[in-house]
């Protein structure tokens, strides 16, 4: 833990991985629960001047590969579900307030709440889009709550239910690896028609409106610029020159930058940070229309009592511009809806994009069957 910490004080980028191996090796395998709790006071003692020391933009992960009971018989591994603590130190430098994050999908999340319904585990929904709320609005599975920071706020991107929080936009655009095109003389995609060209074949990269937000925003967007039977046929057509289909939108965003795959569609702020990070892709917004989605947070009804005054404080710091400026120092490049925020440098503004008038609200009245009709007409399940 002092390398960490000694690591941590320096001007460091990048992914620092540390393994606490004598947790596994010398106490647990050993079943030495005296070492064992030594170990975890020396360790928490280390957390503590580690989080004394991290910068504002910087992102600590706590998990394990396995459990290592040292009060359990045998000596073999125990408890195969490991918990996965996420801490960023702006809010809790500011307020001195801790955060424990779980990071899923959003099919995920909207499962994991209908199943905790009667006793959810977390207090706060943060980030992903307005779509999702709104079902889970309709479910009761999140409690109305307004920030008072929400007055510098446009209101096309407000709540008019007041349930949730509105805390960055991200317009759906594609991202290219440039080293692909250079290499096969295929020109760069302008429009939502140009992926569907034969040089593309298997060359695209799409994730699942099943479990991913952001392919549900990319279909009720084409379902709202065409209308529903010329978007079918359309992602019956993109289907041809689909090479994979993944769980997440930052898994598309890693095939393209490594080249894996020629294009994806993505939200602009994640392909611009694998710009950032040094990647040879480019990003370009479809000119005949695209879609965005307004990035949200909201109380989770029931969630647990002790923790209701932190978590409104959580949703009034995130919805303010200390809390969206974060973006900017993280590389998040996402724009803030605050409008008295500071965006990133180099982001495009909204105004310069095509951007439909997207009905979120039948976005999310309609996502079950979208969904539905999309595995069936598109992917070809029953």
């Amino acid at each position: 833990m002092q390398q960490t910490v000694e690591l941590c004080r320096k001007d460091f980028h990048g992914l620092c991985f540390v393994n606490l191996v004598d947790f596994d090796a010398k106490w647990g395998h050993r079943r030495d629960p005296e070492g064992y709790a030594k170990e975890i006071e020396a360790f928490d003692k280390g957390l503590g001047e580690l989080l004394d020391v991290m910068h504002d933009d910087d992102l600590l992960l706590l998990t394990a590969d396995h459990g290592n009971d040292p009060t359990y018989t045998g000596t073999d591994h125990t408890r195969e579900y490991v918990p996965l603590l996420a801490y960023c130190s702006a809010f809790h430098k500011d307020t001195g307030i801790d955060v424990e994050c779980i990071y899923v999908s959003a099919g995920e999340t909207v499962a994991r709440l209908a199943a905790e319904q009667d006793a959810p585990k977390a207090s706060v929904l943060l980030g992903g889009s307005a779509d999702n709320y709104v079902q889970m609005r309709k479910d009761g599975l999140l409690e109305p709550y307004q920030s008072a920071e929400l007055t510098d706020v446009p209101e096309a991107y407000l709540d008019v239910y007041g349930v949730w929080n509105p805390i960055y936009i991200g317009a759906i655009c594609f991202v290219c690896n440039e080293d692909w095109f250079a290499q096969t003389g295929t020109p760069l995609p302008q429009c939502w028609d140009d992926l569907l060209s034969p040089a593309l074949a298997g060359q695209v990269v799409l994730t699942s409106p099943e479990t991913s937000g952001t392919a549900y925003t990319i279909l009720a967007t084409l379902v709202q610029l065409r209308g529903e039977t010329a978007a079918w046929d359309y992602l019956r057509a993109l289907d041809q020159n689909i090479g994979q289909y993944t769980k997440a939108s930052t898994q598309s965003v890693d095939l393209v930058k490594t080249g894996d795959y020629a294009v994806g569609v993505v939200f602009y702020h994640d392909g611009r940070r694998a710009m950032l990070d040094g990647y040879p892709v480019s990003l370009h917004i479809p000119e005949d229309g695209t879609g965005y989605e307004i990035g949200a947070c909201a109380l989770i009804r029931g969630g647990p009592r002790e923790e209701q005054q932190n978590a409104r404080q959580f949703i009034n710091w995130m919805t303010s511009p200390r809390g969206q400026e974060c973006y900017i120092e993280a590389k998040s490049c996402r724009l803030p809806a605050n409008s008295m925020a500071r965006a990133a440098d180099g982001l495009p503004a909204l105004q310069d994009m095509n951007l439909i008038a997207y009905d979120l609200e039948w976005a999310g009245r309609n996502r079950s069957r979208l969904v539905d009709t999309f595995l069936h007409e598109v992917r070809g399940e029953p």
